[in-house]
């Protein structure tokens, strides 16, 4: 825990905030409402809470990706000190803890950790661990290497995650293939993760299989999680430039329609799928990132209009706590313990009056911690 607040971008900070609001508090309390709420706007709009099933995009498929995005943005600010330094030993340690923290939180959200089982552990299956693999990458390139070479080793990363889901083939899987059962990615994690992917199921008599349900990619996806964060590097770098404001939210615009565009049009070839991050995707969500942080920047910290969504920052700057305390804690055996009478009267409405109660109790934690100045450091 760090108490220290120093000076902040405050329009990532709550981007960041409305990024974790929408992760750990509105999509829980639409989620309990989906079955209930027959109202066909309701119906419309609990389509953009859920991920695609296999290609294209929705609302709710942009939030891992801005995830990752910021991670990126922070990097020019926290490690610029770093890069003209000869024995860069202190930054590597500095990253490497980083790295693995976010993995064992990664684990312990959504890899099985505190079970103490290793028949459930899962080594690689959650945002945390992308980020941890996205974030150690993007460093590596902005510490060793100027601007352009930036630009350049980036592109060649997102062409050579395309080169190789396009070119290479093994048996069934891969040579262009982008279907759910034999794309290249879902060859090299079944090979690489094994029995500790997410989506294994143990058999009685001790044997285990892959379910066909599960289609996320961590491997080979790992290429573009670092696009996907050098990504936000290159907005962080344009923010923490010398030049004007306004132009800063032009360019960040600008970039947000280029990228978008190009994206859609590279799904044509590659299609847009979240699950394996393909190289089209990866533009597709940086260019709405650019576009959110553009609007975000112009508003709060050119215009300083924050009125009203300052409280955001609760979660912003906490927010590792506020997603690993959602995943790792539940605290609706308060809301039970405080509500069950009003189950009576609210009928099928209770539960989700449960998981506001358990979201609210988060809320008032993270406004707790951020009043008195603590923030959970990796």
């Amino acid at each position: 825990m760090e108490k220290k607040l120093r000076q902040r971008l405050e329009s990532l900070d709550i981007l960041r905030g409305f990024d974790l609001f929408m992760l750990v508090t509105i999509e829980p309390v639409l989620l309990a409402l989906k079955d209930i709420i027959q109202a066909p706007v309701f119906k419309t709009i609990m389509i953009q809470f859920d991920h695609c099933k296999w290609e294209g995009f929705l609302m709710w498929d942009l939030v891992m990706p801005l995830f990752m995005f910021m991670a990126g943005v922070s990097i020019p600010f926290s490690l610029s000190k770093y890069k003209d330094d000869s024995n860069k030993f202190s930054v590597y340690k500095r990253i490497l803890k980083r790295v693995i923290l976010l993995w064992i939180l990664g684990a312990l959200c959504q890899g099985n950790l505190l079970d103490f089982d290793f028949h459930t552990l899962r080594l690689y299956s959650n945002t945390l661990q992308a980020i941890a693999a996205g974030y150690f990458i993007a460093s590596m390139l902005y510490l060793h290497f100027n601007l352009k070479w930036q630009l350049i080793l980036t592109c060649l990363l997102l062409f050579l995650y395309w080169g190789v889901m396009m070119f290479v083939q093994i048996g069934n899987y891969g040579g262009g293939n982008f279907t759910p059962e034999y794309n290249l990615c879902e060859w090299i994690d079944q090979k690489v993760l094994g029995h500790w992917r997410d989506g294994v199921i143990w058999n009685a008599d001790g044997s285990w299989s892959f379910v066909p349900w599960y289609q996320y990619t961590w491997i080979l996806s790992s290429v573009n999680f670092g696009v996907t964060v050098m990504s936000g590097l290159f907005a962080g770098t344009l923010l923490r430039s010398g030049i004007q404001s306004m132009q800063k939210v032009k360019y960040l615009l600008l970039i947000g329609v280029i990228s978008v565009c190009v994206g859609w049009l590279w799904g044509l070839q590659m299609p847009v799928i979240k699950k394996i991050w393909t190289s089209s995707m990866v533009l597709v969500s940086s260019g709405y990132c650019y576009l959110l942080m553009g609007l975000f920047y112009y508003f709060i910290d050119c215009k300083k209009r924050d009125k009203g969504i300052g409280w955001l920052k609760y979660y912003g700057m906490n927010s590792i706590l506020a997603y690993t305390i959602t995943c790792v804690v539940n605290f609706s055996s308060i809301g039970i313990s405080l509500l069950h009478g009003t189950e009576q009267y609210l009928g099928a409405y209770y539960p989700a009056l449960i998981v506001t109660s358990n979201v609210t109790i988060v809320f008032f934690i993270l406004k707790l911690f951020y009043q008195r100045g603590i923030f959970l450091k990796v």
